[in-house]
């Protein structure tokens, strides 16, 4: 990130003062604006281009950088919309017929996502990334053959297409041949291999290690990986930390009292937590009774955080009306999502545990899951884990430890001033007693017990996180003592979260 900031300044500063000279450059404010997307300035991003295509309003590139940005911001509607103004002039660009199937997916049409991609391929299939992006949408819907054929492909055309490499090992279920494992090692001695490709190679690389139970090579090649995207998306653990101090001290008992009201609604049930705490299982249970609807981990809580300004400071100063308002806002927003006339919903985004007293507020009748995992289990298992973006605290052990005591505090707070109104499912005891488990989980919901929740791999529906194969099979048991193979490694992770290890699976006091 450092690096690019670097680059980004470099840029701002030869391209500002031209800018100056001329406002009227479309193609300079859009050059300024892909910069800007490339560190994930995501807002300026949005701003320039929207200021490029008044500027410029035939010019498809920019509309479709548009549209590129406002999918990654979490508003796939909107650069639908976008998309259209695009294909109004360009009908048959494939470059525009990819970034709409990939519109499509975010916003659960998977199977028009699919065509389109189909029709593409079709026209032609020598496109390593778009047998990419089709393997990635076939396997969220569950035809798992087919995906990993598409898959293969990508690699057959090129094979130090990292991101490929680590989408077999993502799926879970893929174990590596010793062929597989020679071409990745020797794809990671080219030259001239990009940072995007080496990471994903050693992440994928480590999935094989460890499959063979070589937990000292595994982890050599988890840490590469993550020092390399470490570099790239710096983490400041110390920021999250003061944002959960604050959170505790303003969302006292005393500030709930005093802000009754909000959105009525029922309809949300939010899963929270730890990312690889098992949110990906609670959301298949749910989904599999006949009045739940399983959707994904939506972008909108935080972005409806972020609209009121401040977090949390900002929050509290919010009228009645206003939060009822958020509150309707956030199920207009969610219902982009929606298929289904099921009365209850289903967000799963787990860095929500944050916003939790804001769910609170803004509509107080949620139910709101808090899925838990060791904490060696689950760190460790973020540390193995590649995300695509959005949780860089994961690609360093010390990070990822405070991060996951931070959570654990917050949600302590939360039960001391508001008992009873978070349910906790702790995976080990879900692994051990299911059926129990469940009945604790619906009875909270306030659904009545249905057999299919017992027999969730049984459900069929698209599920986009890294547990998608997992949780298409009875429950998996193997993973929760995994990480005691890589303990020697685990000393900064420990250090970190302190006495959170022996509490659990309570919090720390």
């Amino acid at each position: 990130m450092a690096l690019n900031e670097n680059r980004l300044d470099v840029a701002e500063r030869l391209l500002k003062p031209h800018l100056k000279e001329d406002p009227f450059d479309a193609a300079a404010i859009r050059m300024l604006a892909e910069l800007a997307a490339r560190i994930g300035r995501w807002q300026d991003a949005e701003n320039l281009l929207r200021r490029a295509v008044e500027l410029a309003p035939g010019w498809t590139a920019a509309r479709a950088n548009l549209a590129l940005v406002l999918g990654r911001m979490g508003r796939p509607a909107e650069a639908m919309d976008v998309l259209n103004d695009v294909f109004a002039i360009e009908p048959d660009d494939a470059s525009h017929l990819n970034l709409k199937a990939a519109t499509l997916g975010r916003l659960g049409d998977f199977d028009e996502a699919i065509g389109i991609y189909e029709q593409v391929l079709a026209r032609s299939p020598g496109q390593s990334k778009v047998w990419l992006s089709y393997g990635h949408m076939l396997k969220t819907v569950g035809r798992q053959a087919e995906g990993i054929d598409a898959y293969r492909k990508a690699i057959a055309i090129r094979p130090t297409l990292g991101e490929a490499w680590w989408s077999l090992a993502n799926l879970k279920t893929v174990k590596f041949s010793a062929v597989d494992v020679e071409v990745m090692e020797q794809a990671l001695l080219r030259p001239d291999l990009g940072d995007e490709d080496r990471f994903h190679l050693d992440f994928a690389l480590g999935k094989a290690m460890h499959d063979r139970g070589h937990a000292d090579e595994a982890f050599g090649h988890y840490a590469k990986a993550n020092a390399l995207r470490l570099k790239n998306q710096p983490y400041d653990g110390a920021r999250m930390t003061r944002t959960v101090d604050r959170c505790i001290d303003l969302f006292t008992a005393n500030a709930f009292e005093e802000r009754v009201g909000g959105c009525d609604a029922r309809d949300p049930i939010f899963i929270v937590g730890m990312p690889r705490a098992g949110s990906t299982l609670v959301e298949q249970i749910l989904a599999s009774h006949s009045q739940v609807e399983g959707t994904s981990e939506l972008p909108d809580l935080p972005a409806l955080a972020r609209k009121v300004g401040r977090y949390p400071e900002d929050v509290l100063a919010l009228s009645t009306e206003e939060r009822r308002e958020l509150g309707e806002e956030y199920l207009k927003r969610a219902g982009v999502q929606r298929r289904t006339n099921q009365p209850y919903f289903i967000d799963k985004l787990p860095n929500n545990w944050l916003f939790v007293p804001f769910i609170q507020l803004i509509l107080p009748n949620a139910k709101i899951i808090d899925a838990r995992r060791h904490p060696l289990a689950c760190c460790l298992s973020n540390f193995r884990q590649h995300f695509a973006r959005g949780q860089p605290f994961t690609y360093d052990l010390e990070d990822v430890g405070r991060y996951y005591a931070d959570y654990v505090r917050l949600m302590a707070h939360v039960d001391a001033v508001r008992p009873g109104r978070v349910h906790r499912v702790i995976y080990e005891r879900m692994v051990e007693d299911t059926e129990t488990e469940v009945r604790a989980l619906l009875d909270y919901c306030g659904l009545d017990f249905e057999p299919a929740c017992l027999e969730f791999y049984k459900t069929d529906r698209a599920v986009r996180t890294a547990s998608s194969e997992q949780v298409r099979q009875p429950i998996y048991r193997d993973a929760t003592d995994e990480w005691r193979a890589y303990e020697p490694h685990l000393g900064p992770l420990k250090r970190a979260l302190g006495p959170v290890i022996e509490a659990y699976p309570e919090a720390a006091t």
